[in-house]
């Protein structure tokens, strides 16, 4: 065998190594992010119009998060929302369109003093899909029948169901499990 027919097979197996190499990190790369996002993964998906669109934007979410310093509460404070919560739930009763702006109002303090950002609901919908990418569906619901319920648009049962979309998150973020 000559030597430029050596050379050739050598740069031919080293790019097919490379190739085989980059698919294996690329493939890797989704998975993880599929594991970590769950349900928001293909949501995002769609929403970007592709995978490398997506995939993108979820690696800029993760970049974010690292960034935040999340932190656990206290076991009085957890009480202490608990207690809320409970408020909260009581009170759907006689005001349930009330009931249901104020756990929302309860979820973002809960965010806040975790230390999340709350500088809006997309944002915080970004920030907590990082962590908590199963439950971020709850939120989204809850959030939508609130808004409606603003406008005098849910039925009481709607308002019921969006009590326990954001009972979901809340129960998540206070005992500081996360949806992985």
């Amino acid at each position: 065998m000559s030597t430029s027919m050596l050379i050739a097979v050598i740069v031919i197996a080293a790019v097919l190594v490379i190739a085989l190499a980059v698919g294996l990190w690329t493939v890797s790369r989704r998975r993880h992010l599929r594991s970590r996002f769950g349900p928001e993964y293909e949501r995002t998906v769609e929403a970007e119009g592709g995978r490398t669109a997506a995939e993108r934007e979820l690696r800029s979410r993760e970049a974010r998060h690292d960034a935040l310093e999340i932190k656990e509460l206290p076991p009085e404070r957890r009480r202490q929302y608990t207690e809320e919560w409970s408020g909260v739930q009581e009170a759907f009763v006689d005001r349930p369109e009330r009931s249901v702006g104020e756990a929302d109002e309860l979820v973002t303090r809960l965010m806040r003093e975790r230390g999340y950002p709350t500088e809006g609901y997309s944002g915080q919908v970004r920030d907590l899909s990082v962590e908590h990418g199963r439950t971020v569906e709850h939120y989204r619901a809850a959030h939508d029948v609130m808004v409606r319920g603003g406008a005098g648009q849910t039925t009481t049962e709607e308002l019921r169901g969006a009590m326990v979309h954001y009972r979901a998150l809340f129960e998540e973020l206070l005992s500081d499990q996360r949806s992985r």
